[in-house]
């Protein structure tokens, strides 16, 4: 029998954990009181966004339920924005558990990329994007929350 290692407790020096204290800038697209969303600075497609909890979680295992309630909505809510402010076809939504998940920021965070047909998605290790590029895709995306 193989005993899997416990996940390592929860790293209060991870980057996303700055970006919410404010030591990373971010080009954020919505607030909540429970949650933040925010552009990937390495968009695998236009209008790549990032949603996590304000609340300290390494993941999706190790987070308190009403986390993940909190955060669902505002997925939701960003979802339907990003969609509507891309005119996508549809929308990948997905989330990375632990290493051999494919996570390398240990912070809980949902990925929302819209999605065209024909189109594939870019690398995420694939470069990070232009911060004017960032900021016209979070004005797009406040604007479809706005309405």
């Amino acid at each position: 029998m193989t005993v899997t290692p416990a996940a390592s407790a929860y790293d209060p020096d991870n980057v996303f954990a700055k970006i919410l204290r404010g030591e990373i800038p971010a080009e954020r697209v919505y607030e909540d009181a429970d949650t933040l969303a925010f552009m990937d600075v390495m968009p695998q497609g236009d209008g790549h966004t990032l949603v996590i909890p304000k609340a300290p979680s390494r993941g999706l295992l190790d987070a308190d339920p009403d986390v993940l309630a909190a955060l669902a909505r505002t997925v939701q809510r960003v979802a339907r924005a990003v969609k509507a402010a891309f005119a996508a076809d549809g929308l990948t939504v997905f989330q990375y558990n632990e290493p051999a998940g494919g996570q390398t920021v240990f912070h809980l965070h949902v990925h929302v990329v819209p999605r065209f047909e024909g189109v594939p998605l870019h690398r995420h290790s694939g470069g990070m994007a232009d911060k004017a590029v960032l900021a016209e895709h979070a004005a797009r995306i406040r604007a479809a929350l706005s309405a």
